[in-house]
């Protein structure tokens, strides 16, 4: 790897100490917020110019998507991670429920799998969030909640098909065959199926994106 800048070993060491404690990559944004740089082109020059001295790599078929090299951390720092590529798929309702279509991926996103708590990775995707529901537990508009298959517990944090529609709230099941939805947000009503709740997977972990 060829010597980096002393800007670039900046942007380098925060992107490693983002990653180790929460377990996937900043977004564009945070590395231009964090820097004060003008533009998010300022930080592809930068990505590109790591890329190019060999600190990361790219993901193939994904645009804005890079691994840390291992050659690139010295050996007294390196810390063993087992990072997965997850699919995003659409929107979440963290409000009323909402009709979601089914589709392709709209993009991806690193992430450690311990970090992020994934017991599995098979069948793990992640969903970006819309509404306010679920702010009293940390989840805003914006957000992408890794979500993974599996049967929930009693106040976990789901994506759930109730009655036809889609959302993101916690999982109450304290009576024998009544569970139900509730929000994080005193201003959303409780959940109850009329015919039929589906649990999709299990929150996981969030990623902020600013």
């Amino acid at each position: 790897m060829k010597g980096l800048t002393e800007r670039q070993e900046k942007l380098f060491s925060f992107i490693q100490e983002h990653f180790s404690e929460n377990g996937y990559w900043p977004s564009i944004r945070e590395i231009q917020k964090h820097f004060g740089f003008k533009s998010t082109n300022a930080v592809m020059g930068h990505l590109r110019a790591l890329e190019n001295k060999g600190a990361i790599s790219r993901v193939a078929g994904q645009a804005r998507a890079y691994h840390i090299c291992p050659k690139a951390v010295p050996f007294k720092s390196q810390e063993t991670h087992n990072t997965i590529s997850i699919p995003i798929y659409g929107s979440i309702a963290a409000g009323y429920p909402d009709r979601v279509e089914s589709g392709d991926a709209i993009g991806s996103i690193q992430i450690d799998v311990s970090t992020a708590g994934i017991r599995s990775r098979d069948k793990t995707f992640a969903l970006k969030v819309s509404g306010d529901s679920m702010i009293d537990a940390g989840i805003h508009t914006g957000d992408i909640v890794i979500v993974e298959p599996g049967e929930p517990k009693n106040r976990d944090i789901v994506a759930a098909l109730i009655d036809g529609e889609t959302t993101l709230k916690r999982y109450i099941y304290d009576r024998p065959n009544e569970p139900y939805l509730k929000a994080e947000n005193k201003n959303y009503p409780n959940l109850f199926p009329v015919n039929e709740l589906m649990i999709q997977g299990i929150a996981r972990s969030v990623v902020r994106c600013l």
